[in-house]
């Protein structure tokens, strides 16, 4: 964005940024815009300006493509069902290592370079997140409705069961921006993959959050025409979701935007990350750029 449209737009945003002063965000970041260099640098600037006008951010982020580019190189093949990785021993080993020790810490340089006080966390830290197995049931259309489900058994990859929020208020508090990785732990100490929109969800809904933002590879919901859909209720998603208009990759993620609103989170919105400064985008204007989801 150019000095002159930002100006513009700071200029316009007096109300949205008096709104949010003081409150909890928490960004969903992943897709394009951890790729490409130039959205890297948009975002963390967005990050930056968020916590300068006084919102108490929180970040979660994935790193799907990166997790892909180690395994390749350390030469273990990776397999998906449902849309989640399989997720054995050796896997998950690469996964923590690349999230928690490799992008998590560039993404906290980043931030910190940009003007933040950006913190790193784990989800085993402090028990920030707790989570138990996931397993992946499914049920084949080909079959009557009274024959059992396929259970899938997706190795570590886990769900959350509690946020520990203690931590990330003292962070937050103290102008502190928790970057966290989506990685869990249970009671016996056995590490957990996470889908990321999952966490970002869970944590949210535990700050009980102004606004969770999820950054994605699209513009947002579409209908059945192709255009967006700009606002929806989360009763009128679950219609969506029946009659088939949401479906695929954006099921488990409007699910997630379902639960943090109802674990309640104001607002949340599935914003398109390939766009420059999406953020301020969506938070200070008065059309934003994304499918926004209230109760």
């Amino acid at each position: 964005m150019k000095n002159e449209e930002m100006a513009l737009l700071f200029s316009e945003a007096t109300p949205y940024i008096q709104k949010y002063h003081g409150k909890t965000m928490v960004i969903k970041y992943g897709g394009n815009a951890m790729i490409n260099e130039t959205l890297k640098n948009a975002v963390m600037n967005d990050l930056v300006t968020l916590t300068l006008l006084g919102v108490r951010v929180v970040l979660v982020h994935g790193g799907g493509p990166a997790i892909n580019e180690m395994l390749k190189k350390v030469g273990v093949e990776s397999h998906f069902a449902g849309g989640l990785r399989v997720t054995d021993d050796a896997t998950m080993n690469v996964v923590e290592m690349v999230l928690v020790g490799s992008v998590n810490k560039d993404i906290v340089s980043r931030l910190n370079r940009a003007g933040a006080r950006a913190v790193g966390l784990s989800g085993k830290d402090g028990m920030l997140l707790e989570a138990r197995k996931r397993e992946l049931v499914v049920r084949r259309a080909d079959e009557g409705e009274d024959a059992p489900p396929e259970i899938i058994d997706l190795g570590n990859v886990g769900q959350v069961t509690r946020v520990n929020t203690a931590l990330i208020h003292s962070l937050i508090r103290d102008g502190f921006v928790p970057v966290i990785a989506p990685v869990g732990v249970d009671g016996e100490g056995r590490t957990y993959n996470i889908n990321a929109d999952a966490v970002a969800g869970a944590v949210a809904g535990a700050l009980r959050a102004k606004r969770l933002l999820m950054l994605t590879d699209v513009a947002g919901l579409m209908d059945r025409t192709g255009e967006l859909i700009t606002d929806l209720t989360a009763a009128r998603a679950k219609a969506l979701q029946g009659d088939g208009t949401i479906s695929g990759g954006m099921i488990p993620k409007v699910e997630c935007c379902l639960s943090a609103l109802a674990d309640g989170v104001d607002m949340v919105t599935i914003v398109d990350g390939r766009v420059e400064n999406c953020i301020l985008l969506e938070l200070l204007t008065d059309r934003g750029i994304g499918t926004a989801l209230t109760l």
